[in-house]
């Protein structure tokens, strides 16, 4: 087990495990228990704590840093340089590498290559603005988070740029495809040597590859001072003109044709992204000196001869360039081949367990790229995450000797894709999207003053997350506007216009009905117009707004029953009943048998006055006569109003 891991250093910082392993220092998440959060830490390797080449790198860093303050550049928290452990407290960022991105996507979209530059140079332009140049500008030093925002790491040997003179040294070798030819040529550098690395990463973005491959470092270094690259059009067609242009001119082996700062790049990534038809003014791979029309042989004769001598003097530093790194490919082959001679390649010796770790550890690890070969292949793994790996062809334990081959399997971890953006979208709409993309949907309602109801307010995970398919993506969809709950208030003996206007008020809504009621004993008659009762009636009991309140209003009339008990001593005994007011029958009944039917009842009596004095008469074959006046009190219960007719036989009907 790594001697840190589960240590606590300076008291503060809880070292959980290792995340990275570099040629001079091994990287470690920890948790800061001071600030209550989670930080990386960068600690110098043992071997290296006497070598002041490196301690001078690894304190340079964190000087350069420290000098920085910008979104898409690592911040720096705490140092230390004590004389048994020197570490740098870094920003904890949960991402992979832009170099990660691409060996698992290959070319990438033109557009996201361009969104991933511009952070880049943001960044590069404020480490230049302070006077520093990053000098490793690589996709392996690039951590893309997952909302796609990116991070520029490890400022190593940043600021050598200004003041010293050196050759290629072995970190340069290490990121040869990306350095820029006066770094090859170990000549002094400037911001155009990031400009340089930055170019040469958007063309491995567009196209998938790096536009310098050789067997060793040295011949990909004579490459970047001699050839020039294929235009990367003719491999991936889809790149739009300006963009290749763009990019060929960040590439330009002369400092003077190149860009000059990150901001002129960004200025012209700027335009291109507005128009993406547009296309600029560069030329590259052709003479661009203009054509001379020369008035005599002598004049021209003169011409050919700077030209000649201009040549001349161009040759000496490109040879003096390729003597160099000669020197150093033998000194890294000698390096590389005399131990190997004189190993025992006879002895044998256990096979490491490789599953479960990831590759770059591995890669980045002397001890194993020493004693055996490496083979990989990517392959899509559910159970292990992106870069680590799942399989080795020879068992763990088994007995091997030096040099042999193993073959890795390395997880590409499970099948992404990015959340479609539906925000604002019908719910019908988003969960067709969704499946169509691979994924589970699940629906949750929520109140929305901004978004109508039925349409989604966001998801979860948010748009454009990367997510594994299959994951299950949650549909915030809009109920409407949040529901209120307010108390009815009691709004009968009021006008029905007021009554409606107090109801809208509060958010209520309001229904009228037009009726005549019996008026109970000790209740007000409502004149017309007004509301007699409503339902829901006033409780302390609250509804939700926009609940419907349904009021009755007062026709202006009072309405009872009259009941008659049917006299029994008529001759006759098939007659009919009628009640008489004012000399004007308001009722008749049907004929009645009084041998079968001996009351009935006139329903539904209206009156505009309190009380009414009818008259009852009796209708025998047609003739009428009058019996009785009865006097009826409309808001008297229906029992009051019971009238027993009292008849006298021998009256003469009219």
């Amino acid at each position: 087990m790594d001697k840190y891991v589960g240590k606590r250093l300076d008291g503060r910082y809880e070292i959980q495990e290792i995340i990275g392993v570099g040629g001079m220092a091994v990287v470690y998440k920890a948790y800061d228990n001071q600030e209550d959060r989670l930080v990386a830490i960068k600690i110098l390797k043992e071997e290296f704590l006497s070598n002041q080449e490196f301690l001078r790198r690894f304190k340079n860093e964190s000087k350069a840093i420290a000098m920085l303050s910008h979104p898409n550049i690592v911040n720096v928290y705490d140092v230390s340089f004590g004389d048994l452990i020197q570490y740098i407290v870094m920003e904890y960022i949960e991402g992979i590498t832009l170099k990660e991105v691409i060996e698992r996507e290959g070319s990438l979209r033109w557009k996201d290559a361009v969104h991933f530059t511009i952070q880049i140079l943001k960044a590069l332009q404020h480490a230049h603005d302070n006077g520093i140049v990053h000098r490793d500008v690589k996709p392996q030093n690039i951590i893309v988070l997952k909302d796609g925002t990116i991070k520029v790491t490890d400022f190593g040997i940043a600021r050598f740029a200004r003041s010293d003179q050196r050759t290629i040294t072995d970190k340069a070798i290490g990121s040869v495809h990306y350095i820029s030819p006066e770094q090859a040529r170990g000549e002094k550098t400037d911001e155009k040597a990031d400009i340089y690395s930055v170019g040469v990463m958007l063309y491995e973005m567009l196209t998938g590859r790096l536009p310098f491959q050789a067997d060793s470092a040295v011949s990909v270094a004579i490459m970047q001072l001699q050839r020039e690259p294929q235009p990367p059009t003719e491999i991936n067609p889809s790149i739009p003109l300006g963009l290749e242009q763009i990019t060929m001119h960040a590439m330009q082996k002369s400092q003077e044709r190149r860009y000059q700062s990150a901001a002129e790049m960004l200025c012209d990534l700027g335009n291109f992204r507005k128009d993406p038809t547009i296309t600029f003014s560069y030329s590259y791979f052709v003479d661009d000196a203009p054509t001379k029309f020369i008035g005599n042989i002598g004049n021209e004769e003169k011409t050919e001869e700077k030209e000649e001598e201009k040549e001349k003097n161009n040759i000496i530093p490109i040879l003096s360039g390729i003597a160099v790194t000669l020197v150093i490919a033998l000194v890294v082959l000698a390096a590389i081949f005399v131990p190997k001679l004189f190993k025992n390649t006879g002895s044998e010796m256990p096979c490491p367990k490789f599953v479960g770790m990831k590759l770059t550890e591995i890669k980045n690890n002397t001890e194993y790229t020493d004693n055996f070969i490496f083979t990989e292949k990517w392959e899509t793994n559910s159970d292990f995450d992106y870069g680590y790996v799942y399989e080795q062809s020879i068992k763990e334990g088994s007995k091997i000797k030096a040099d042999t081959k193993i073959t890795l399997y390395v997880s590409m971890g499970q099948s992404t894709e990015k959340v479609p953006d539906v925000d604002g979208q019908l719910e019908s709409y988003a969960v067709s999207r969704l499946k169509t993309s691979g994924f589970v949907t699940k629906i949750v309602e929520e109140a929305s003053d901004e978004v109508e109801a039925g349409y989604v307010i966001r998801t979860e995970p948010q748009k454009t997350t990367v997510v594994a398919k299959g994951e299950t993506i949650t549909i915030v969809v809009s109920t409407g506007k949040p529901q209120k709950f307010v108390t009815v208030p009691d709004v009968s003996g009021q006008p029905v216009e007021q009554a409606k206007k107090q109801l809208k008020d509060l958010g209520l809504t309001a229904r009228t009905e037009e009726t005549k009621l019996n008026i109970k004993p000790g209740e007000d008659f409502q004149p017309e117009g007004y509301v007699i009762k409503q339902s829901p009636q006033s409780t302390s009991e609250k509804v939700a707004e926009g609940t419907e309140v349904t009021l009755y209003i007062s026709s202006g009339l009072y309405e009872t029953n009259v009941e008659i008990s049917l006299p029994q001593d008529l001759e006759e005994q098939i007659c009919k009943v009628s009640l008489w007011l004012d000399g004007r029958k308001v009722k008749e009944s049907e004929e009645l048998d009084l041998t079968k039917v001996k009351k009935y009842t006139f329903n539904e009596i209206s009156s505009a006055t309190k009380t009414a004095t009818y008259q009852i008469k009796i209708n025998v074959n047609d003739k009428y006569t009058e019996y009785q006046d009865i006097s009826v009190d409309f808001r008297a219960t229906n029992k009051s109003n019971i009238v027993t007719v009292i008849t006298d036989s021998g009256s003469d009907l009219d």
